[in-house]
């Protein structure tokens, strides 16, 4: 697929910590409960850690108890889904649409929520833009 933002391994390595590099480019996953955003409730919009581009507004945020920032709804056509079988399981993992850069996965357990989806995604692939700012 073709990204509105592309760049090479050695540009994305030099920008990225290798941690952000980790989960962003090689699909990687942080440990369940570290994440910055776990528990935030900040009000603002979730920004791709990568290139910037708007994910989620926080209000689609909810406390799903799964370690990982949770919300029911992306941001309009900011999400590409790719079927993911990997560790014998089939998921669908979500990437951002903009760079391409793994963000986590969406699975159909969102119970309560408007969409039933639980977006689960990598706080370390998300910059929060408060709305105040």
């Amino acid at each position: 697929m073709s990204y509105n933002v592309e760049k090479s391994d050695a540009e994305w390595r030099e920008e990225l910590s290798p941690e952000e590099y980790a989960v962003l480019r090689q699909a990687g996953t942080e440990r369940a409960f570290t994440g910055e955003y776990t528990d935030t409730e900040t009000t603002g919009v979730y920004r791709c850690k990568a290139c910037q581009a708007k994910l989620f507004e926080s209000d689609t945020k909810f406390h799903s108890g799964c370690g990982w920032p949770s919300f029911y709804q992306p941001i309009t056509d900011t999400i590409e889904y790719i079927e993911d079988s990997s560790h014998g399981m089939k998921r669908v993992e979500v990437r951002c649409a903009n760079c391409g850069s793994h963000l986590g996965h969406v699975f159909p357990d969102g119970y309560g929520t408007p969409t039933g989806d639980r977006y689960c995604i990598n706080s370390i692939s998300l910059t929060l833009e408060p709305a105040d700012s």
